[in-house]
């Protein structure tokens, strides 16, 4: 016999009695303490279904099949009934007396079951549970147990009986089963007895068919849409998008729920449908929500979705003061974690505490600007922007360790994609305050991580950033961490498995495989690097550094023609210094050398602290014949002193002192020029782009023939042509013709320009 076989009572429909409880399969009635507790047929039904087999696990399918026949219902529709089931018992959810939850599994009657009164039968022993206890809740959609099939206990009806295989079809006349019915004349009609005979077939197919497929997907899931914003003001969408992430980040710290991926607001073009949204992200449910503020009072309508029909399962709107807007917050993720879970005991308190980083609304509005501004990354000042906010939220709460946290992300932001040489010294000191407030916080740990892998301890580096993957939510940007700290020891192998694990808790996203993208540029892959960034701006369309990264690679790869529709696309988005000054370079390979002018200045009023910016310009200039020598002289001397202020907190840097070398040697020094060449070719990372500086630097000194073996280096390395044939020194100097070839002197003309990138392909992407 199967375990719903074992498991059934064979009593008819004698009424179920356990503790002060009745229930009456006959009279459809429930009755606690004397008391008629009213309860819809079909979680009457449902009651019937755990009653018939305490003890067992009966799993979520298989009670909407027995139930409902799975028709156009959604899980959650269960879960309400579930709900109303325990109020009319009185059981509660957080200590179940009678109906117990097997998070992402199914239910099970734990109650004692008592014979009927008069019979003086013992009390049923107590079902050992154990083997189910024991099992971890993992959220997966694990295989339900085996249930019956044509003895399969048909409750679509409170009077209908189970199908006894010994009774031969003792179902009562005329109860309906799945819409057709059995009559007891069917003796006299045995075409009709056939009939039945292969429909019960199918149906029973069709369920060991639902019951034995492995699973598609994994039945505790969700993706967190960007929330619409509903305010009259046109800027307050930094506040909708930030509440759906701090939703997103507290819901991936609940124990056997899968959660999907940030999504960018491009996510909700073409998403109306939730079914293929659902197959895209590999979740079970979508949560959305608009909210509207209106001076001090906030409404917020949300929606959880099932993917698999496309039904809402469950709807609410919250109509409250601003002030409220944490516990409305914590409100929204219980009613989520209790339709796709159940109840979780603590879990509320958890959650409440996740999305109440403060108690202050006006320091989490402002931090929420501030953290607007760190992952968005428009522009250059955008850091500054960030670091601005974080500090007014500050104000607001002194105590606020996330928004100090935040201070040192985005000046370690500016260290590395904006070259500022302060900003170390600021991270410092930003993330020593952070973790001197809340040194358990997450978010503190990860800022420490990236803190000490700037400063080149990788050991501490990667302490904290496994310490961050404690948290959820913290996860993906700490293997990403991880990655780049094992990269820049050469540890490739150990790099690669950490981008690997970040994209698996994170897959197709756009924030991940814009720094795998970054670090195969770093490797030399230019390739590679491409297609990663082609992925991320498919995802995240939207998105102006990522479109002026990738213009940068395509540079690399020769192909200006991609390169200067992604640069001016990314302009047209939001102008940014590093997106200018490769699109000076463009203009600069083409001989436009007023327009690489041009641009370059912008660049330099849009970003003035980055060293390479400043080179930039005084490479245009240098190719300018109408720039006067005075001009150069200037952008050189602010290029090279922002360099070295930059090198003193990142020596390590050998494209940073490559360039160096070539600022030294036009300003008039040599010695160091020669010094610089020596140090960039002795430290690892980037040989491609050292070669090149180091070949133009070499050129200059009028070491043609060690300048000629770096052009070889970079070639090597994978430098496009169109960016060496572009070089105006190696072609003044006949450094692109075969050896031997004469070259003009190198006193007879200019200086030429360098053709590098002014800025690493990629900013710092969250």
């Amino acid at each position: 016999m199967n375990r719903m076989e074992s498991g059934a009572r064979s009593r008819g429909a004698t009424p179920y009695r356990f503790d002060d409880i009745v229930v009456d399969p006959a009279a459809h009635s429930l009755v606690r303490a004397g008391v008629p507790q009213p309860v819809e047929p079909k979680a009457f039904a449902v009651l019937l279904a755990l009653l018939q087999h305490p003890g067992e696990l009966i799993g979520r399918d298989d009670l909407l099949d027995l139930v409902w026949g799975h028709r156009h219902v959604t899980p959650g529709v269960l879960t309400r009934v579930i709900a109303q089931l325990r109020h009319a018992l009185g059981d509660d959810p957080q200590q179940p007396r009678y109906i117990q939850t097997r998070h992402a599994l199914g239910y099970s009657f734990i109650g004692q079951l008592q014979d009927d009164a008069d019979t003086g039968t013992p009390p049923a022993p107590a079902p050992d549970r154990a083997s189910v206890d024991d099992l971890p809740a993992t959220g997966l959609q694990v295989a339900s147990p085996d249930l019956p099939t044509s003895q399969r206990e048909q409750v679509g009806s409170p009077r209908r009986e189970r199908v006894d295989p010994e009774s031969a079809w003792s179902t009562p006349e005329s109860t309906p089963v799945h819409g057709w019915g059995i009559d007891r004349r069917w003796k006299q009609r045995p075409w009709l007895a056939l009939t039945v005979l292969l429909s019960c077939a199918l149906v029973t197919w069709a369920v060991i068919q639902r019951v034995t497929a492995p699973a598609s997907r994994l039945a505790a899931s969700i993706a967190v849409m960007p929330f619409t914003s509903l305010s009259s003001h046109p800027g307050d969408e930094y506040f909708a998008e930030g509440l759906a992430e701090e939703m997103r980040d507290a819901l991936a710290g609940v124990k056997g729920l899968k959660v999907a991926a940030p999504l960018s607001p491009d996510a909700r073009n073409g998403a109306a449908d939730a079914k293929a949204l659902g197959t895209r992200l590999g979740v079970a449910t979508i949560l959305d929500a608009s909210v509207r503020r209106e001076g001090q009072r906030i409404r917020i309508t949300a929606h959880l979705s099932d993917t698999a029909t496309g039904f809402t399962l469950w709807s609410h709107t919250y109509d409250r003061e601003l002030s409220d807007v944490f516990d409305t917050q914590s409100e929204i993720a219980g009613e989520v974690v209790h339709a796709l879970l159940g109840a979780i005991p603590g879990e509320s308190d958890a959650l409440a505490k996740r999305l109440t980083p403060t108690h202050n609304e006006a320091a989490f509005d402002i931090y929420l600007q501030g953290l607007n501004l760190l992952h968005r990354a428009p522009s250059s000042d955008t850091a500054d922007k960030a670091i601005e906010r974080f500090g007014q939220a500050l104000k607001e709460d002194s105590g606020f360790a996330k928004a100090q946290a935040g201070i040192c992300r985005a000046e370690i932001w500016r260290l590395e994609s904006k070259h500022s040489a302060e900003a170390f010294d600021n991270a410092k000191l930003a993330c020593q305050r952070a973790a001197q407030m809340d040194p358990t916080l997450p978010e503190v740990d990860l800022a420490m991580g990236d803190l000490y892998r700037v400063a080149g301890d990788a050991e501490r580096a990667l302490q904290y950033y496994r310490n961050s993957m404690r948290a959820p939510a913290m996860r993906v940007k700490a293997h990403i961490g991880a990655a780049e700290v094992y990269a820049a020891r050469g540890q490739h192998d150990l790099s690669v498995q950490e981008f690997q694990q970040a994209l698996q808790l994170s897959p197709g996203d756009p924030g991940v495989l814009a720094h795998l993208g970054y670090q195969q540029y770093l490797d030399g892959n230019v390739p590679r690097a491409v297609v990663s960034f082609r992925e991320a701006v498919e995802l995240r369309p939207s998105d102006a550094i990522l479109w002026g990264t990738l213009g940068a690679l395509y540079m690399a790869a020769g192909n200006n023609a991609d390169a200067e529709q992604a640069l001016e696309h990314s302009i047209a988005l939001e102008p940014a210094a590093a997106t200018l000054t490769n699109l000076g370079l463009l203009k600069y390979q083409a001989g436009d050398y007023a327009a690489a002018v041009d641009l370059r200045r912008q660049a330099t009023v849009l970003d003035p602290q980055d060293f390479m910016t400043w080179g930039n310009l005084g490479d245009a200039l240098r190719a300018d014949p109408q720039a006067s020598a005075a001009d150069v002289h200037k952008a050189y001397e602010q290029a090279a002193a922002r360099a070295e202020a930059y090198l003193k907190v990142q020596p390590n840097d050998a494209r940073a002192v490559a360039l160096l070398g070539l600022y030294q040697v036009v300003l008039g020094d040599a010695a160091s020029a020669r010094m610089l060449i020596k140090r960039a070719e002795s430290l690892p990372g980037q040989p491609g782009e050292v070669a090149l500086q180091n070949a133009e630097t070499l050129a200059l000194l009028g070491d043609i023939e060690p300048a000629r073996q770096r052009l070889a280096a970079a070639r090597a390395a994978g430098i496009a042509e169109t960016v060496i044939a572009s070089n105006l020194t190696f072609r003044r100097l006949g450094l692109l013709s075969p050896p031997g070839t004469a070259g003009r002197s190198l006193g007879a003309e200019p200086p030429a320009s360098r053709t590098s990138k002014g800025h690493p392909p990629g900013e710092r992407h969250e």
